[in-house]
């Protein structure tokens, strides 16, 4: 009999801010992966990078700043930087929890690429601020560069670049392999190293793809049962942290597509989640999508915590 396959999108909860803290986090995070392997679950893991890279930015372009000879890194190559040293942390403190307990089971990490279109609305209204704060001169500067920045009130200036759908994943053959092989794989790191297409070659894009929405892709492309987004409050709710507010223990993709277009979910958090299930679960029969935090995780898995998504 096959095993039930799961792509597990991490947040921010489950990897802390700087290097201790992840430490930390990820034996955490590596207890919860535990509990999904022993019951015989085929496990692909995606994590969010976002203080990670913004850190690994900030440090590449100060020093190629101070420093003659060198110059700025971009976005794409502070990406894999990213990947890699967060998958190194991911993928020792599974394998370390997986022996405890008997388990003598592969980890990798795949750094992965994730093709976006150069043409993608959301190239035209960035959303995210990475780097470090600048000041109005330097800000100046980098807009002379054709780049976006937006005022940090009180405190400068910070640089803003688009959030493109992702498109599809350059390395998913290597992925399915290693999970049609009963391994355990870590990959499309803070949403995929993003790409463009140009002619045989792949260059790298300065944007940072929704880890949610390439969860959703990679659950897909891998014919996963469910994909579960861990995230820092236990299930959707509608009218969110209104009077009013409602949690939802479930919801069709039917209600899940109107409560998207009513607004009700949040257009840099909530939403791109909800997308990323409905446009999952779409994609094929019998799929279930599964909103919650890493706390509840097992107990949601269950239909009894965080918030199911179904067809119907």
């Amino acid at each position: 009999m096959a095993k039930k396959r799961l792509v597990m999108a991490l947040g921010h909860d489950a990897l802390g801010t700087n290097l201790p803290e992840q430490k930390e986090a990820v034996a955490r995070t590596a207890k919860t992966i535990g509990d999904f392997i022993q019951d015989s679950w085929q496990v692909a893991v995606v994590h969010s990078n976002a203080p990670q890279l913004s850190m690994i930015h900030t440090a590449m372009n100060e020093f190629g700043r101070q420093h003659e000879g060198y110059t700025p890194a971009p976005m794409s190559v502070c990406s894999a930087m990213s990947q890699g040293y967060i998958g190194y942390d991911l993928q020792n403190g599974i394998r370390t929890e997986l022996i405890k307990r008997g388990i003598f089971k592969p980890v990798s990490t795949v750094l992965t690429q994730v093709t976006v279109d150069p043409y993608d609305e959301s190239s035209y209204t960035p959303v995210k601020k990475v780097g470090r704060i600048m000041t109005a001169e330097e800000a100046a500067a980098e807009e002379a560069k054709g780049n976006y920045v937006t005022e940090v009130p009180g405190k400068g200036f910070q640089r803003m670049v688009a959030a493109p759908k992702p498109v599809a994943i350059v390395e998913i053959d290597a992925i399915k392999t290693l999970l049609d092989a009963d391994q355990l794989v870590i990959a499309c790191g803070g949403g995929g190293i993003p790409v463009m297409e140009q002619g045989h070659s792949l260059k790298g894009a300065s944007a940072i793809i929704e880890k949610d929405m390439v969860s959703g892709l990679l659950a897909k492309e891998v014919d996963a049962d469910v994909l579960m987004i861990l995230t820092d409050v236990d299930c959707v709710s509608l009218n969110y942290g209104k009077a009013e507010e409602k949690p939802l223990s479930a919801m069709t993709v039917a209600e899940a597509k109107a409560y998207l277009a009513e607004g009700q979910f949040g257009a840099s958090n909530m939403a791109p989640k909800i997308q990323a299930a409905v446009d999952f679960i779409e994609a094929g029969k019998g799929r279930t999508a599964i909103i919650t935090t890493q706390a509840l995780a097992k107990e949601a898995l269950a239909g009894r915590a965080g918030t199911t998504i179904r067809q119907q």
